[in-house]
């Protein structure tokens, strides 16, 4: 295990402390939870960098490191929904996306076929962190940057869709 992998297990270490921080009784516990939250995003950025500077990219750390990111959104979207912070639906569309994918990652991973992230991805990831930082900020604001964000992810979907399904033609044509 190398020290971009450990980083990315770390951000899945975050995730329950997400959720005690935000159904904490401590004053400014949304605060809080959305600095956790981007303590991850930064371990995000730079275990990535690490992996790519130092060529230590892994198998593993293809699938883990998206997996952490699926799964710190959805429990972030899931909290802010459950406290109606932010309307269900958004939550159902970006859950019902991240499941597709998880489910085809592990169907492709399976078959050693990877589909590595892309800037399509990446966009979509920083709007959300940006829109969550904006609705600890400012919910009117950070709702309409978070609207963007879940547009912005089903055309990452698109995005991905397109590639599997071209790399597919591509492998069958040979």
């Amino acid at each position: 295990m190398n020290i971009a992998n450990i980083l990315t297990v770390f951000r899945i270490f975050l995730i329950p402390i997400f959720i005690l921080l935000f159904f904490s009784n401590y004053n400014n516990n949304l605060l809080y939870s959305i600095i956790v939250f981007f303590i991850s995003g930064i371990t995000d950025v730079l275990d990535g960098y690490l992996a790519r500077k130092y060529n230590l990219i892994t198998k593993l750390g293809i699938v883990l490191d998206p997996l952490a990111d699926k799964l710190m959104l959805l429990t972030v979207l899931g909290c802010l929904s459950f406290s109606n912070i932010i309307p269900q639906w958004i939550l159902i569309v970006v859950a019902l996306k991240e499941f597709i994918m998880i489910i085809g990652g592990g169907i492709l991973y399976n078959k050693n076929f990877v589909i590595p992230s892309n800037k399509f991805g990446k966009i979509s990831t920083l709007m959300f962190y940006i829109s969550i930082l904006l609705i600890g900020i400012n919910k009117k604001y950070g709702h309409y940057l978070l609207y963007i964000a879940v547009i912005s992810t089903v055309m990452a979907f698109i995005n991905y869709l397109l590639l599997y399904l071209n790399n597919r033609a591509n492998s069958e044509a040979q």
